[in-house]
């Protein structure tokens, strides 16, 4: 039989500090959004940059670190899985948001030896 995989690894700027929250049983959940630049040279050799923004939730003993230990800005490594969230709004509108699920988050400082040299070329991301 085969099987699946959904498995998702970013590295990025947190865009605003890990907010955490308790389900009504009481479990932990934190979620915050990171930013990963990507930039490339266009045909007029003009360098271009954009910003993909992620939204991430961790649970449990993750979340409850992801809150003591990253802030606005750090620079992080985020592995997990990715899933489709359907919710109503205040409008009551049908909505949906893909966010991924950390399983690991590694604090990491914006210069380490441990990064492709592609993204330490990377202009820091400006908060």
């Amino acid at each position: 039989m085969a099987r699946c995989l959904n498995k998702v690894m970013i590295i990025g700027y947190l865009g605003r500090d890990p907010e955490l929250r308790f389900t009504p049983t009481g479990k932990s959940v934190s979620s915050f959004s990171v930013a990963c630049n990507r930039s490339w040279k266009a045909k007029d050799g003009e360098r271009k940059t954009e910003t993909d923004w992620f939204n991430v939730v961790a649970w449990g003993d993750l979340a409850e670190i992801a809150k003591q230990y990253l802030s606005k800005g750090s620079m992080v490594y985020i592995e997990g899985r990715l899933q489709i969230r359907d919710w109503t709004d205040s409008n009551g509108n049908p909505q949906k948001s893909v966010e991924i699920v950390a399983r690991d988050i590694m604090l990491m400082d914006s210069k380490s030896q441990n990064l492709d040299k592609d993204l330490e070329d990377e202009e820091e991301f400006p908060f």
